[in-house]
């Protein structure tokens, strides 16, 4: 009896410790994939958009936790010069393991070269990053 209960402390101390080995970091609580831009209707679109076509800046975001996540995704345009042209927001919460596809909708006013940059943050409250930023190219 008394080794039983050694070798199932070991065992629950070395499952431990392997569990604090593969916690996620900050940045990995949340995944952004699949950023695309879609017309009104979702269906998907190219790069090349037309001045005053108004497009949706899309992408899954996935909850990599066991736990539920609340979430603001953000999406800001910058022109050719680095100056901001639009910013918008949708806030939410994430179950876990869950994948949403959030969009914010666009409409480039002059012809040029865009990028539109998707945050996914904890709240503005309380902005820490959920995971990196990702970077879509866009031309009108």
């Amino acid at each position: 009896m008394r080794r039983d209960l050694e070798i199932f402390a070991i065992t629950l101390i070395f499952a431990v410790s392997i569990n604090q080995t593969f916690a996620l970091t900050p940045l990995e609580r949340v995944d952004i994939t699949n950023s695309r831009l879609q017309n009104s209707s979702g269906a998907e679109i190219s790069d090349q958009v037309n001045v005053n076509q108004q497009v949706q800046i899309s992408a899954d975001i996935k909850n990599n936790q066991e736990k539920a996540q609340t979430f603001v995704y953000i999406v800001q345009v910058k022109d050719q010069y680095g100056a901001v042209v639009s910013l918008g927001w949708i806030s939410g919460s994430l179950n876990p393991n869950q994948t949403f596809s959030p969009s914010l909708s666009w409409v480039p006013k002059v012809s040029g070269v865009y990028a539109a940059e998707i945050f996914v943050w904890e709240s503005f409250v309380q902005p820490d990053a959920l995971t990196e930023f990702v970077t879509m190219k866009i031309t009108s």
